[in-house]
This record gives C-alpha cells, structure tokens and sequence, in this order.
C-alpha cells in the first residue's frame, strides 16, 4: 500500500526502553477533495529514511498496515492499528495531472495513402 502527499511535520527520532526501540513520525497531507492528515512512523533502521526530507515537499511512501491486541489490567480487550512506513520517496508534480508524457511526432511513421492500388483485400 502506499500514501502519497505533502510533506506537514517530520518529528525527531524518539528512542524507548533499554534495548534502544527507535520511531519517527511523519504527518503527510493527501491532496483530494478532502484531504487527510495521515500520520506514518517509521521504526528502527528505517528512522533515517527522513533525513533528506522536508516540510512541504511531495512524498510517496510505501506502508504497512499494522495491529495488535491489548488486554488491560481490568480484562479488557483493546485493538490498535498503525500505519509503518518502510520506503519513501519524492515525487515530482507534473502540469500535466495523471497523463502519461505524450511522445515527439517523430517517433511515428507516416501512414501511407491506403486507396493506392488494387490490393484491398477486404470483402467488402
């Protein structure tokens, strides 16, 4: 799955526990008719995925959708979801929207007359 958008906040790299559990979070902003505020962390090794990125830039991150249970002390069951990235990179905005570029004219050949001689062989 992957999340594409600008680029709202890159948050520090937060370390936890004593094995040394590392995360960092993005905000990206969707940018459709109602744009959502998706927040990605990216753990570990991955944490330095985000030095090259800034505020405002157009991003594409790869992600995984995570979950886990949670039986607090009282017997409740309680779910949590979150979205890990694993790959990010830039993308450029285009003019253009979503079409592909359209090829120079000289990539075709020209198209010869089709009534030229008596070599139709079609039935009709």
């Amino acid at each position: 799955m992957e999340v594409q958008g600008r680029i709202k906040m890159v948050g520090e790299t937060q370390t936890f526990g004593s094995n040394g559990f590392r995360k960092r979070e993005v905000v990206v902003t969707t940018e459709e008719q109602y744009p959502q505020h998706i927040m990605v962390e990216f753990v570990q090794d991955k944490c330095d995925l985000l030095n090259s990125y800034k505020e405002g830039q157009q991003v594409k991150i790869n992600i995984n959708l995570r979950g886990r249970e949670w039986v607090n002390p009282q017997g409740e069951t309680k779910y949590f979801n979150s979205i890990q990235g694993w790959r990010i990179e830039g993308v450029q905005a285009s003019a253009s929207g979503d079409m592909p570029p359209v090829p120079p004219t000289e990539a075709f050949e020209p198209v010869s007359d089709l009534n030229e001689g008596d070599n139709d062989d079609l039935p009709f």
